[in-house]
């Protein structure tokens, strides 16, 4: 067989971001995980906080995630202690899982059927870049700035962070958005993306970036919500029912 037609060995990553405390989404995209024989999860942050679930979302997370990455979320609950919400969600934590989030990695980077891939919750280099589909070009190309670990440019960043999935293609580049799973913001279903190509080779080979939207029991979501006494708990339940965040006006 000539090197051009060797065999590729295609594997399949899960991806996964922003499961907020919430068990019964998180559950819910495991289960579909499960179904289509995916045995590898990368998880992109935000973990813990807005949910009720913090810490049996982090023990779910560090059983079935062979990637984490730090999410904003996991830096607030590590790094501040004046807002009452991160408060509650830190006590709920406690000390080793708040060590575990505090010490997570910010990206991830390999090649992956010829292109360099990166993998964060926001942006590689800045934990609080954000961006949008309506964000400017200018600032949507810094996602593909070099690392302090490959000083090169990347071919496709995948990210989580404004819990919108979406894919496109601009300058040569792709950038993708898994969405969220525990408080989606776009669509009221539980949200995560597959990635497919050869791991390590630095040659062009077939590659595929999908999404997937996942229904989950939004209701039983919303009982252990009420069944705590968590700050916030109403916008909470307002985004899981609606997929509109707290911040926006409906004019209807």
């Amino acid at each position: 067989m000539s090197k051009n037609n060797k065999e590729i060995n295609m594997e399949k990553i899960a991806v996964i971001s922003d499961i907020h405390g919430n068990m019964p989404a998180l559950e819910a995209i495991l289960a579909d995980i499960k179904n289509r024989n995916i045995e590898r999860i990368f998880c992109l942050g935000d973990l813990a906080g807005k949910g009720p679930s913090s810490a049996e979302v982090v023990d779910k997370i560090q059983e079935n995630c062979e990637v984490v990455i730090k999410g904003n979320w996991d830096y607030y609950l590590t790094e501040e202690e004046d807002r009452e919400v991160l408060m509650w969600h830190q006590k709920k934590l406690g000390v080793e899982r708040l060590k575990y989030l505090k010490n997570l990695p910010i990206y991830i980077e390999f090649y992956i059927s010829g292109k360099l891939l990166r993998l964060c919750h926001a942006s590689p280099n800045d934990l609080f870049h954000r961006v949008y589909l309506s964000t400017e070009q200018s600032k949507r190309m810094k996602l593909f700035d070099p690392t302090p670990t490959l000083n090169v440019e990347a071919d496709v960043v995948g990210y989580g962070d404004i819990h919108g999935a979406h894919i496109d293609n601009f300058r040569g580049k792709t950038i993708f958005n898994v969405g969220s799973v525990g408080n989606p913001l776009d669509i009221a279903q539980a949200s995560y993306g597959i990635i497919e190509g050869e791991l390590d080779d630095k040659n062009a080979r077939p590659f595929t970036i999908a999404l997937v939207r996942v229904p989950y029991d939004i209701e039983l979501a919303i009982d252990q919500a009420n069944s705590t006494d968590m700050p916030e708990k109403q916008d909470y339940i307002n985004e899981l029912k609606t997929g509109i965040f707290r911040g926006v006006k409906c004019s209807k």
